[in-house]
């Protein structure tokens, strides 16, 4: 079975999308209709912005999700997912490929979650780390402990592959467990570039302003099975999917489960649909009985 995953955050890069906006008139109008929701030429930052203009929130993730939505609608009828899914911000990218949500509200959705997301970045300094090499549960366990010691909150945020979890939270915290990851015997512990502590509870301001969004949007019966983040399971119910999407930003991203529900399903080809290839990554570490590959 075919499966199409969209990435999230993170896999963006100077003149992502260019090509295609030079080469398929879909793709032009697609981009020049979301220049026109948006209010602002994002094009422009896409095509030749700076790594900087383009790191920021606000401008990262409606980017990210454009690419990835236009790369599959250019596919044509090579595009017929029996399952889709995607990383954080990707699961907007995954919802629309299966026709739950339209480009359009997909788009509006995607910018106020960046913009509310940023908004509870710049309130509470918060941050996030990668740990390399260490079981799930002894990365649950330290931050369990470490949230008790009054220093701030620090969860597991993304469960990445096997032996790699980010953490999220408030800077000390997410400092203390990283000194006690690595004594526990953490290959490494890597402080992440971002400016906030996604997918914790301090994402609760902004989780609650994009709660109102969501709920006065339109959603759609997809026409495959969504797996979602917060349990990694296959949803198709419009209420169940719009619980699914709110409850994301204070959640963990159950990446590793999600493609591990697709393979007990019948999946064996993994299309990454957007910029980069970290999710080809991941899947080659979450299992080697399957193929992971970008658009051919």
């Amino acid at each position: 079975m075919k499966a199409f995953v969209f990435p999230g955050q993170g896999a963006q890069f100077v003149g992502m999308g260019k090509d295609l906006y030079d080469n398929n008139s879909t793709a032009k109008e697609l981009f020049e209709q979301a220049n026109a929701i948006l209010g602002y030429r994002i094009t422009d930052i896409m095509f030749s912005g700076t790594d900087d203009d383009l790191k920021q929130t606000k401008v990262t993730q409606p980017a990210v999700f454009l690419h990835s939505v236009i790369s599959a609608k250019c596919m044509g009828d090579a595009f017929q997912p029996q399952m889709t899914a995607g990383h954080s911000l990707g699961e907007f990218s995954a919802l629309v490929a299966a026709g739950a949500l339209s480009f359009e509200d997909g788009l509006r959705l995607v910018y106020a979650r960046a913009m509310a997301m940023q908004k509870a970045c710049e309130a509470q300094p918060s941050t996030m780390a990668a740990i390399i090499g260490l079981a799930d549960e002894k990365v649950e366990e330290i931050c369990a402990a470490v949230s008790q010691m009054g220093k701030g909150v620090v969860v597991p945020a993304n469960y990445n592959n096997p032996g790699q979890l980010v953490i999220s939270g408030n800077i000390e915290a997410v400092a203390e467990a990283c000194e006690q990851l690595k004594a526990a015997g953490a290959k490494r512990a890597l402080p992440l570039k971002v400016g906030g502590a996604f997918h914790s509870p301090l994402m609760q301001p902004a989780k609650d302003e994009l709660q109102a969004a969501i709920e006065k949007t339109q959603f759609a019966t997809p026409q495959c099975p969504v797996y979602q983040n917060v349990d990694g399971r296959p949803h198709t119910d419009p209420a169940e999917i719009k619980q699914n999407l709110i409850a994301q930003l204070t959640s963990s991203v159950r990446w590793t489960q999600c493609v591990q529900s697709m393979i007990a399903d019948g999946a064996t080809d993994f299309t990454e649909c957007g910029p980069g290839k970290a999710l080809q990554g991941m899947i080659a570490k979450i299992s080697k009985e399957v193929t992971a590959h970008g658009i051919e």
